[in-house]
């Protein structure tokens, strides 16, 4: 599951523009492990010198989602996926470029794999980590996804 840069670029200009314009990468992208990184840089930055929880907020998502996105356009038949919660723990401040890890690829398969069984709306809670370039965990991210198949 490999996605190429100017894909990426072109995708989140298509569907996620700021996300264009705030720098998203995916730095590495397989069936169980999704990285994606966000620059500091003047449009994602709040007035105290940090990045914005928004964008930080932003990133975390990606990095389960796109995981998320790849698995639900592999399946045998059309699934609809949608965030229905997020909680947030900000340990220190982001100040540098931060990168979000989720390596929770499996649960989304299994939670897909289960709504097309079922024909029932699965949900999977998945962690999102940001550590800055020190190594040092910024955030934790908890996304809430719900996938059900389409009728």
């Amino acid at each position: 599951m490999a996605i190429k840069p100017y894909k990426f670029r072109l995708y989140l200009l298509r569907h996620l523009p700021f996300g264009f314009l705030a720098g998203l990468r995916i730095v590495h992208l397989d069936k169980n492990k999704a990285v994606v990184s966000l620059p500091f840089g003047y449009l994602n930055k709040n007035p105290f010198r940090s990045i914005y929880f928004a964008s930080l907020s932003m990133a975390a998502e990606m990095a389960s989602g796109i995981m998320a996105l790849a698995e639900v356009m592999d399946a045998k038949v059309p699934v609809s996926m949608l965030v229905l919660t997020m909680r947030a723990e900000f340990l220190k401040k982001a100040k540098s470029k931060i990168v979000f890890e989720c390596n929770e690829g499996n649960r989304i398969v299994e939670a897909i794999l289960q709504s097309i069984q079922t024909n029932q709306g699965q949900t999977v809670e998945l962690l999102s980590t940001g550590t800055d370039e020190n190594g040092q965990i910024i955030a934790n991210f908890w996304f809430t996804w719900s996938f059900k198949p389409k009728q």
